[in-house]
């Protein structure tokens, strides 16, 4: 029997951190070089809005949200699972079954999307070949699909929302019996070509990008080549979320149905850190900081329950145990990532051939996906990218400056710094503060629109972060500092 979530009655809630007044962030024009201790203590009275409560009274993100239709999920989950099968070894060429026939599928969706856009949105297919690698035993063509809507930031910043289009059943190289995946993962595709739709007619500084990828069961293969694709261009991807077996609102499995729950993995230790960095994390902490966390807090402000209908369940875990899905291949690119999926997995539903087996279905069927459900996904991927995209950019090169100790003596300012944002609209900064214990931000200190600040609060006892925010009061990621020495 699983625990239940006690919320910790030492510290502020979140809610009430969240829901403190803007006045103060609007009206701190210049910032003193030292900002004192008793500031810390007073922030949560009078600094950070609620990005979330805001968010969801905005009439504009309200009337997207009620756009998402079960209906279109529901003909998009069917007709993909209609195929057969989504092997990526599967036919490229037969009209009614296989992996190509599902490209094109998605492909004519897109496009239609794309048309309504007024030139905004752009299709493509990214074809390659696959090399001999694990589970590909020949070589192999692959196909994303790959929508993007561009945005009117400069420079550009790009937030990428996936689903994988292909399926596999029990052995991992039969791309000929039948794997519908209606859950794993037509559900998520279904999520990612609605949020192509809502968002198509809209504007937003920051770019989006909906894209299927191929090849995710037998190594992640479409979403690493996109992902390398992406940094060998130089995009800056500020955010990337990986919808994978989201269908599912119960496990059919005895245990109860749980259909207002999404779970949200999150890495700590980042996919690509080095040795060195690892060894600076040992001496100063930031294990529960890296890009990915930074992303799933933000997220968790800006999809709140009375908004989607859901309830985040974040998890400090890559993935799953020992699994992986693709938000990992743009983790291995240094990009913040993260994963959707559903409550609860039935294993019996996943990764089985299509079968009755001692008078158990098994095999990944469309009965077992609750539309209404994916669509309540669907709401928190589009309130999160709302938010992204609509917010200012993560500030960048955030760093908090230490001297290295002369005769064991120390300070106990802690001086930051950070580049300054691109955006025009920016009214300033905010340093955000929480107890190392704390699993999120609990204190904002608003420092005016400066690219460096000094804090009369010791950097041993709490961890700090920076966050943009601008004439609309929109706040962006928190950039976590790195450490440097001076």
């Amino acid at each position: 029997m699983e625990k239940p979530d006690i919320p910790d009655r030492k510290n502020p809630s979140r809610r009430s951190f969240l829901a403190a007044s803007a006045a103060t962030a609007a009206a701190t024009a210049v910032v003193a070089p030292v900002l004192a201790q008793a500031t810390v203590a007073g922030a949560a009275a009078t600094g950070a809005a609620a990005p979330a409560a805001r968010r969801g009274l905005d009439p504009d993100l309200r009337k997207l949200i009620n756009e998402i239709d079960p209906g279109r999920i529901q003909a998009i989950i069917t007709k993909l699972a209609s195929f057969g099968t989504r092997h990526t070894a599967s036919s490229q060429t037969d009209p009614n079954r296989g992996i190509g026939v599902a490209v094109s599928y998605v492909t004519g969706l897109m496009q239609d999307i794309a048309a309504t856009s007024g030139g905004r949105m752009t299709v493509q297919q990214q074809t390659f070949t696959q090399p001999v690698a694990t589970n590909i035993p020949v070589p192999t063509s692959i196909t994303n699909v790959i929508a993007t809507l561009q945005g009117t930031a400069s420079p550009q910043r790009f937030y990428v929302v996936t689903g994988h289009l292909d399926s596999r059943c029990t052995d991992i190289l039969d791309f000929t019996s039948d794997a519908p995946g209606a859950d794993d993962d037509a559900s998520g595709v279904a999520v990612m070509l609605e949020l192509a739709r809502i968002f198509a007619t809209r504007q937003f500084p920051g770019t989006l990008v909906f894209a299927a990828v191929d090849g995710e069961e037998e190594g992640l293969y479409g979403s690493t080549y996109m992902a390398e694709q992406m940094s060998a261009a130089g995009n800056d991807v500020q955010g990337m979320f990986s919808n994978d077996i989201v269908g599912a609102s119960q496990a059919f499995d005895g245990t109860k149905p749980d259909p207002h729950t999404l779970r949200l993995f999150l890495e700590g230790i980042p996919t690509n850190v080095t040795p060195g960095e690892i060894s600076l994390m040992q001496a100063v902490g930031g294990e529960n900081d890296g890009l990915s966390r930074q992303l799933g807090r933000f997220a968790e402000e800006a999809a709140p329950f009375e908004l989607t209908g859901m309830n985040i369940r974040v998890i400090w875990r890559r993935d799953r145990y020992l699994r992986g899905s693709d938000h990992v291949s743009f983790q291995g690119q240094g990009y913040p990532a993260a994963r959707f999926t559903e409550p609860r997995e039935n294993f019996d539903h996943e990764h089985q051939n299509t079968q009755v087996v001692n008078g158990v279905q098994l095999g990944d069927l469309i009965q077992y996906v609750d539309f209404n459900y994916v669509a309540n996904v669907t709401r928190v991927n589009a309130a999160a990218l709302w938010a992204l995209a609509s917010s200012p950019s993560t500030p960048q090169n955030a760093q908090i400056h230490v001297s290295p100790p002369v005769n064991f003596s120390g300070t106990n300012l802690t001086p930051l710094t950070w580049d300054a944002n691109p955006e025009s609209n920016l009214i300033g900064y905010e340093v955000v503060v929480r107890q190392t214990t704390d699993p999120d931000w609990t204190q904002a200190i608003p420092v005016g629109n400066v690219t460096s600040v000094t804090l009369n609060i010791a950097k041993d006892n709490v961890q700090f972060g920076v966050r943009a925010v601008d004439q609309n009061l929109n706040r962006s990621p928190v950039a976590f500092p790195q450490t440097v020495t001076t």
